[in-house]
């Protein structure tokens, strides 16, 4: 009926998530509220260990991509189901480190590294450095050299595959802002040169070809092009690279005709793929890292928020106008991204209504949706989007000055508050007069 299994419809015919009534939740918390389902969100941590070390023999590693949404409870959480970490700024890691998250299980990324940051990533011990271009590789190599220690790092490769995806969000091909090219012989001079590099040790590749993916095939074609290029590496420098960094990017249904592909499916085919791709290059089978986001925690989060004015434009459209908006969820006006709307207290009811779910921004463009299906609603009640626990807090603004909402995890019934509603002299705190 719904897009995740946590979601539910309780006898009141009142929407539920994990167990707890959405209608209870925003009159206790508050709207917008951002809510997620633990156990929903353990349950693909636990998926994704399961199949990695089924189908690559305990040699492989899963790395939650924490710009899908990062606080200290999600960075505790991945933690205690033996998750490694993808972090992306100086931010992240801090966050990571003051949840007590083991340094060593770090992956930093990023294509534009700061001396900060890299100097923060030496100095805290961060398992792999993961290098995107030959201005970034000097620099840490200096640090490193200054410091009297070495840089474990990956490098990442764009591998020339088109995902299919939003332009926005492929990462994998030639014009990218990320990563090193192979058709210029960017990557390998790149490579040859770290290896003569005292400051730096280097452990693997990467790459990553883009998000909201539903095939399989992508992801194969990627894998072999970067075991092809792992093999040119040894034939050309003798160097064996023992890591092979396959990035994320796994699809999440968002609507109910979404078709995502099953973890178990994709790791069994795409290890297929490595282990005979290694055996006809005659190299030693990788020790295989995934990263998936928004697969991990997507489905587990809905967005609550409270229905202000609906107001019908005749043979036009209705608008329905909630108190959050592009400043809590950017993602529709970013990239067009779709949604499924349900009103909390009619979550049994069929879908009547065809309206434009709009924000509070003093923007024409801040919309939710245009032209989604909807129960009847009226000012006052609640209006849930479902499978927005990813990217939604993580890219929230504070947009006409108006405060983030908080971050509710349930689990079994119970719910906790992780990230406090911002109030208004959070807004100003920094200001100066």
């Amino acid at each position: 009926m719904f897009v995740s299994d946590c979601l539910g419809v309780n006898q009141q015919g009142h929407l539920t998530i994990g167990g707890r009534d959405t209608l209870e939740l925003a009159e206790t918390y508050g709207t917008p509220l951002y809510v997620m389902d633990e156990n929903e969100i353990r349950r693909a941590c636990r998926s994704y260990i399961g199949s990695i070390n089924k189908y690559y023999d305990g040699k492989g590693a899963v790395a939650f991509a924490s710009k899908a949404f990062c606080c200290r409870a999600m960075c505790r959480l991945a933690a205690e189901e033996g998750l490694c970490l993808d972090v992306v700024s100086i931010g992240e890691l801090h966050t990571a480190l003051s949840a007590g998250f083991p340094a060593e299980r770090l992956y930093f990324h990023g294509n534009n590294k700061t001396v900060e940051e890299l100097t923060a990533a030496l100095e805290q011990g961060v398992g792999r450095i993961v290098v995107d271009n030959p201005t970034e590789l000097e620099l840490l190599n200096q640090l490193a050299l200054a410091k009297g220690t070495k840089a474990a790092v990956s490098f990442r490769i764009k591998p020339g595959i088109d995902a299919h995806t939003h332009a926005y969000i492929r990462t994998g091909q030639i014009d990218s802002k990320f990563g090193l090219a192979l058709e210029t012989g960017e990557a390998m001079a790149t490579i040859t040169a770290a290896a003569k590099m005292e400051g730096i040790a280097v452990k693997g590749i990467h790459c990553h070809i883009g998000s909201q993916i539903f095939d399989v095939e992508p992801f194969e074609d990627a894998a072999r092009v970067m075991l092809g290029f792992m093999a040119q590496v040894k034939q050309a420098t003798g160097l064996e690279l023992e890591e092979l960094d396959l990035g994320g990017g796994f699809g999440i249904k968002y609507l109910p005709e979404h078709d995502p592909v099953e973890y178990e499916r994709y790791m069994q085919q795409v290890s297929t793929v490595v282990k005979e791709t290694c055996a006809k290059l005659g190299i030693a089978t990788p020790f295989v890292t995934i990263e998936p986001g928004r697969s991990i925690v997507g489905s587990a989060g809905i967005t609550l928020y409270k229905v202000g004015a609906v107001k019908e434009i005749p043979g036009v459209r209705t608008y329905v106008s909630v108190d959050g908006g592009m400043a809590d969820n950017p993602r529709y006006i970013l990239y067009q991204s779709e949604y499924d709307f349900v009103a909390a207290a009619r979550a049994a009811q069929p879908k009547d209504r065809t309206v434009t779910v709009a924000g509070k921004c003093c923007e024409s463009g801040d919309l939710l949706g245009e032209n989604v299906a909807l129960q009847e609603v009226h000012p006052g009640d609640v209006l849930a989007v479902l499978a927005t626990g990813a990217y939604n807090y993580s890219m929230s603004s504070n947009y006409n000055r108006i405060p983030k909402p908080p971050v509710v995890f349930v689990k079994d019934g119970e719910a906790r508050v992780v990230v406090k509603r911002e109030t208004l002299d959070d807004l100003i705190r920094n200001d100066l007069l």
